[in-house]
């Protein structure tokens, strides 16, 4: 498949005197990949994402994304998180909007290019199912709505990695579904590369071509499971069962983890 996107050879970080919060960590992901970690709370999930995205500087082992070290935060990336953080006094489509005010190079285009900007964010609030709501403000939107408009801001800027940290966590199960399927369809249009960090386990499944399980503090990367399952995935493969297979068996591994 060629050089990794992102590649990590033998990456450990401590925060403090307690031990490693994760260690040992070898892995690459190719570009235009959907890669999921799954594991028991506390192993290092979204410690992995601080790591990929240069938010945290590893204690040992080396990071390289794009063939670059990392050596601070990725201007390359868009994050999401399971809480939406709209700015509430903004606007949908100005809350989508803003990563082109701050991330360089657009933050010094942002005033003559402005039109050409609301159109993109205009492009992805459609995509999403949003372009009614534009002028609506956090308040006047549902937590499904929300998110969807954090997604749009996550890749506004057009970020070549997409970091996913329980994006849907807060959301019922229905909302949950619906917005794995927008997110399938978005990453099916573009083929950016995603870290998704999950306790969903089918989420896992239906989401990503490939499931990293990781073991209790300190994580380490104890599984790599290729889904196999074909493109594009239907939500009626969830209820199929070599679905509900490869999700039991990632349970029961889990609940070894968490037993050991």
């Amino acid at each position: 498949m060629g050089e990794a996107f992102v590649s990590f050879d033998d990456v450990s970080l401590a925060y403090d005197a307690t031990g490693n919060a994760i260690e040992d960590i070898n892995l690459d992901i190719h570009e235009g990949e959907f890669v999921a970690f799954v594991g028991p709370s506390g192993c290092g999930k979204s410690t992995f994402m601080k790591l990929c995205t240069g938010l945290h500087a590893p204690t040992g082992g080396s990071i390289r994304v794009d063939g670059e070290p990392v050596s601070g935060p990725l201007k390359i990336s868009g994050m999401a998180f399971q809480n939406a953080n709209l700015l509430p006094w903004r606007t949908t489509l100005d809350n989508v909007l803003l990563p082109l005010e701050i991330v360089q190079p657009y933050r010094k285009q942002f005033r003559q290019r402005r039109e050409e900007f609301v159109g993109w964010a205009r492009d992805l609030l459609r995509t999403v199912g949003l372009q009614d709501y534009e002028d609506q403000y956090p308040w006047q939107l549902s937590g499904g709505m929300q998110q969807r408009a954090s997604i749009c801001r996550a890749l506004i800027h057009r970020p070549r990695l997409l970091m996913l940290d329980e994006p849907f966590g807060a959301l019922d199960a229905f909302t949950r579904e619906e917005l794995w399927c927008v997110l399938r369809d978005l990453w099916e249009a573009q083929r950016f590369t995603v870290v998704l960090v999950t306790h969903d386990l089918r989420e896992a499944a239906f989401l990503a071509d490939t499931v990293y399980v990781m073991s209790r503090r300190p994580g380490r990367v104890i599984e790599q499971r290729t889904i196999d399952l074909p493109r594009p995935r239907a939500l009626e493969t969830t209820y199929g069962k070599p679905f509900i297979d490869l999700v039991q068996e990632l349970r029961g591994q889990i609940g070894e983890i968490r037993n050991t």
